[in-house]
């Protein structure tokens, strides 16, 4: 087994006064050569939105990008006409292949906004652009790690164009998980949302994250009560 572990403390961090974000890996102005991506996981990015402020219409290819909601509202806009707002419980799946624009931003005016936004590289390139909105809610089940993204074609509810694999629980403490990977020649990233786990007997607590490869399972042992999302992509 090989492992890498990102503590919350060491993620780049800016506060743009409307927005403060938390970069887990490489991503605009910070820049660590160490820590550009775990394999086809490209941004981990963990953003608080001050209301009725976002982003404006900007421009995405071949990425595909997930939004996972954590507090508020967070509302999508994007040029082919698509406009949605999404709260805890729903995520954002798109597939920008060949190009797409698209806007977020808080949809409350009262409220604030935090948000996970997640890049991974497809396996597949310049495809038509694709966008859903996805209540994963009935997916979930207390003190399991429940998947509800997976390749085109499996059983969840929501697929990307890449052999990933995305998977969620709330745990009481002291729950023991296995978590089993997929396929051959992938590795599994492991986000502490809240609360505190142990991964392989690593300590690790919210907003701490550790990359697990060359393993055929990892235990995960809730200390606390806790929420994880782990998140299964090619590493070679």
């Amino acid at each position: 087994m090989k492992y890498i572990v990102d503590k919350a403390e060491t993620r780049g961090y800016f506060d743009h006064g409307w927005l403060k974000t938390y970069h887990t890996f490489s991503f605009a102005d910070y820049y660590n050569p160490g820590r550009m991506q775990f394999g086809a996981l490209r941004v981990l990015n963990d953003d608080t939105v001050a209301p009725g402020k976002g982003f404006g219409m900007h421009p995405h290819n071949n990425m595909e990008v997930v939004s996972i909601p954590l507090q508020g509202y967070l509302r999508h806009g994007d040029n082919v006409k698509n406009e949605r707002t999404i709260t805890p419980g729903e995520i954002q799946v798109m597939s920008t292949g060949s190009g797409m624009f698209h806007s977020e931003y808080n949809g409350s005016m009262t409220e604030i906004l935090k948000f996970l936004q997640i890049w991974v590289v497809p396996g597949v390139r310049n495809t038509e652009p694709k966008y859903h909105n996805y209540d994963i809610r009935p997916f979930l089940k207390h003190n399991e790690l429940c998947t509800f993204i997976s390749p085109e074609g499996g059983e969840t509810p929501a697929h990307l164009l890449q052999d990933a694999w995305f998977s969620m629980g709330t745990f009481d403490a002291g729950q023991e998980i296995t978590y089993r990977l997929n396929k051959k020649n992938t590795g599994v990233y492991i986000f502490v949302l809240e609360g505190s786990i142990n991964v392989q007997d690593v300590p690790l607590s919210r907003r701490d994250g550790i990359g697990v490869w060359e393993v055929e399972d990892t235990q995960i042992r809730s200390v606390s009560g806790s929420s994880v999302l782990a998140i299964e992509v090619p590493v070679e």
